[in-house]
């Protein structure tokens, strides 16, 4: 379990520093010191707030849903010592709520 866990918050933490580096780097670099002239717009944002910004949140949003759906996985609940105390006997609280007490 602990092993799944610290696989999987490498890679959320992987993916974050990723888009984190990518989108600072290229807002830096495309959104300061350039003429207003060389300013485009793409679906109505800033092409350098478009490709900065908006594109890495899509793409973290698609490979997010494909790491919840596809990597992450279940694991049980339940231990065997678990299963075991479901064949025991109901205590005495139990058995006397089932007979209609209190």
């Amino acid at each position: 379990m602990v092993r799944s866990g610290r696989r999987e918050a490498l890679w959320t933490l992987s993916l974050w520093l990723a888009a984190a580096i990518y989108s600072v780097t290229y807002c830096t670099l495309w959104g300061y010191d350039r003429p207003i002239e060389s300013l485009a717009f793409v679906l109505w944002f800033p092409d350098w707030v478009f490709w900065g910004i908006v594109a890495p949140w899509g793409v973290c949003t698609v490979v997010s849903i494909y790491f919840a759906l596809y990597v992450i996985e279940d694991d049980p609940l339940a231990s065997a010592d678990d299963a075991a105390s479901e064949d025991a006997p109901p205590d005495d609280r139990a058995a006397s709520r089932e007979a209609g007490g209190v």
